[in-house]
């Protein structure tokens, strides 16, 4: 994924417009249309101060992990997760618990449902 795709999603999550980063950012707004075009790409202290705005790393800005420790979606998990006040975060862990569960009750269900087949029960 490029850069201006990558903002254009940070801006859709935010509910934000280009002019209000612009703003934000002390940048202008053509410069920011610019970079979220791909006509144009950012220095390196405009790119971290993106970064720091959106509480995600330069790499996510670069859809580059050098690492291979994080994916995009985990990134844009972490960003998400930082961008929410304490109670939101304890009800979004409680959330993820819950589809956690759920996804371990499915599996034993489906083990039982298949050891049941390969023994012929019905």
């Amino acid at each position: 994924m490029k850069l201006g795709e990558i903002l254009k999603e940070l801006l859709c999550l935010n509910d934000m417009t280009q002019k209000q980063l612009a703003k934000d950012l002390a940048l202008s707004p053509s410069a920011l249309g610019n970079y979220i075009q791909g006509s144009r790409e950012p220095d390196y202290r405009t790119l971290v101060r993106i970064a720091d705005y959106f509480h995600v790393s330069t790499d996510f800005l670069l859809d580059r992990d050098p690492n291979a420790k994080l994916s995009s979606n985990e990134e844009l998990l972490l960003h998400i997760f930082r961008s929410l006040t304490q109670e939101q975060q304890e009800f979004y862990l409680e959330q993820g618990q819950i589809f956690i569960r759920q996804n371990r009750k499915k599996g034993l269900s489906n083990f039982a449902h298949d050891l049941r087949k390969d023994k012929g029960i019905s």
